[in-house]
């Protein structure tokens, strides 16, 4: 694996020279066009880049994005790799074994999510407090030597204020709360929603927790923030699409895009 990274690292400095990205953003299902508002940009397309895996889900370009937002330099990730496409975890947690190659100190990860909470309405923003990891997958298997455990939160709390308090400010409905990554790639059926309702999950959705866990172990400050882009099933009458997904996703990309940079400006202002 190690190997593997370094020769992708080598291919992207050839295209990026010195440039050291600040903060890491993992865009979710349909959340990508936020990476386009990047200043002076860098865009290379992920199946050029040696051993990177593809995404394969609509919604998920396959780019990575170099440039600028608000003074900060920041790499953007159009797209992830959900574990159901390969079966391989190590596909899954590549992006974030190579933004630490790169010197990320900061990742912000974002997704699209099932509503659970009947408080939360398609189209809001959530913070994720913590997770539930029912993908029953520990990507820090793969890491043989130097295991540690986390004796710290999943999200850092900090970062956790500083947007909700954001979202609060540009009068965004943002909302915070507890997010379960499950495998996919169906839906979960009304009986598992109610089941992960009881057990305390706001949202869920099929992606996230092993990028989190990684980042952790890998001493990364992490922000999460789902989008709930349905009701899950038995929450809803209506039958789930991905289609769905995607477009409640669209017509809140610019809250989404508004909510990212004014987080980013001041983790810079306050020097986090």
């Amino acid at each position: 694996m190690k190997a593997k990274v370094e020769e992708s690292i080598s291919y992207i400095r050839n295209l990026i020279g010195d440039f050291n990205p600040e903060i890491a953003i993992i865009l979710g299902s349909g959340l990508g066009e936020l990476a386009e508002e990047f200043k002076n940009k860098t865009k290379i397309k992920t199946e050029k880049i040696p051993n990177y895996p593809q995404p394969t889900v609509e919604g998920h370009a396959g780019n990575l994005v170099f440039g600028e937002l608000n003074d900060v330099r920041v790499l953007g990730f159009q797209g992830r790799i959900h574990f159901y496409e390969s079966g391989e975890i190590e596909n899954v947690i590549y992006p974030v074994l190579v933004a630490n190659e790169l010197g990320v100190k900061i990742l912000i990860v974002t997704n699209a999510a099932g509503g659970l909470n009947k408080n939360f309405k398609p189209g809001d923003l959530m913070v994720i407090a913590d997770h539930i990891n029912f993908m029953f997958l520990n990507p820090l298997l793969i890491f043989p030597q130097n295991l540690k455990r986390m004796n710290h939160p999943a999200y850092d709390d900090r970062l956790k204020k500083i947007a909700i308090e954001t979202g609060i400010e540009l009068g965004i409905s943002i909302r915070e709360g507890i997010y379960c990554g499950v495998r996919g790639p169906n839906y979960e059926t009304p009986a598992e929603v109610e089941m992960l309702r009881k057990i305390g999950c706001d949202a869920v959705g099929m992606s996230t927790v092993p990028e989190v866990i990684t980042a952790n172990f890998l001493g990364m400050r992490v922000l999460g923030i789902s989008c709930i882009t349905n009701y899950a099933a038995g929450i809803s009458k209506n039958k789930l699409s991905h289609e769905e997904v995607t477009a409640v996703a669209s017509k809140v990309k610019n809250e989404f895009s508004l909510l990212i940079k004014e987080v980013i400006k001041k983790i810079k202002q306050i020097g986090i």
